[in-house]
């Protein structure tokens, strides 16, 4: 059993949960994720690894409440079990041989994008954080950003937060400013992912998306995740999640993400109710 050690809301619809898992925080790196069971009947469901301590053995993970089993996950407390906790699993982030990134981070996305900034950061890489939110109330990590990057960038659709705008703003500025960059990693709602990479082939810049957004199953079994890279069929749990972005089929990803809300929807809503009656 995997001991809840600390559990926090870091905006309404946002959790932050560390978790007591030795093994994995052993050898987990940024980029990779996990799969967990809330209890032995519980679905399985994959979630990225936000931080980790070796030292201490924890793993944080960090969700939004969208379906059933995130709701069966925001009820359970500090000092509540989870029933599995196992990984890591995916593809780290590579890191090797690079000087200057820029790292574009969108909502509950920022969530994946700070441990990889926070890598680079201690690989003495120069990084350039963006992260964008819908407005002040939904903004995550803001301080661990601004610690673990040379440059950091807050942005709103509101201007509630930081600069308004969207991400692509910023990054598009920063580069006619002058930034050269090895690298763009981008994490977020694939629709901003899609825009990013769209602005980065313009400049030529070497671009990497975290297809997290769209995984289900997370060991390639159940086809959910299935994805068209260069012409060719790709599974973002096995072969990524993260793939050179000037490739990605985004409009086909997008079509088969819809597909699934209507469903997880009324998981969600079934969920709720049932929690309604037990307190009743």
């Amino acid at each position: 059993m995997f001991e809840i050690l600390e559990k926090r809301c870091l905006n309404p619809t946002v959790t932050l949960m560390r978790i007591n898992a030795p093994k994995v925080a052993r050898k987990c790196e940024p980029g990779q994720f996990i799969i967990l069971r809330t209890d032995s009947e519980g679905e399985r469901i994959p979630l990225t690894i936000a931080d980790f301590d070796r030292e201490s053995g924890s793993v944080t993970i960090i969700f939004q409440i969208v379906g059933a089993t995130t709701e069966k996950l925001n009820h359970l407390s500090q000092g509540d079990c989870l029933h599995d906790f196992a990984g890591p699993l995916g593809r780290a982030t590579e890191t090797d041989g690079l000087k200057k990134v820029a790292v574009v981070g969108g909502g509950v996305g920022c969530a994946i994008a700070y441990p990889v900034t926070k890598k680079l950061h201690e690989l003495g890489v120069e990084v350039d954080a963006i992260a964008g939110f819908r407005n002040k109330d939904l903004v995550i990590l803001e301080d661990e950003f601004k610690n673990a990057s040379s440059k950091f960038v807050l942005m709103s659709d509101d201007g509630s937060a930081g600069e308004k705008g969207l991400v692509t703003d910023a990054l598009k500025k920063l580069i006619e400013n002058g930034e050269k960059y090895d690298r763009v990693i981008t994490i977020g709602p694939l629709i901003m992912m899609k825009f990013v990479c769209q602005l980065t082939k313009e400049y030529n810049i070497p671009t990497v998306a975290s297809m997290n957004p769209i995984m289900i199953d997370g060991t390639g079994m159940c086809g959910g995740c299935r994805l068209t890279v260069g012409g060719e069929t790709k599974f973002a749990c096995v072969d990524g999640p993260e793939f050179d972005g000037h490739l990605i089929d985004f409009n086909e990803a997008m079509s088969r993400g819809s597909m699934y809300k209507p469903f997880e929807r009324k998981a969600h809503e079934d969920t709720c109710n049932l929690f309604k009656q037990e307190v009743k």
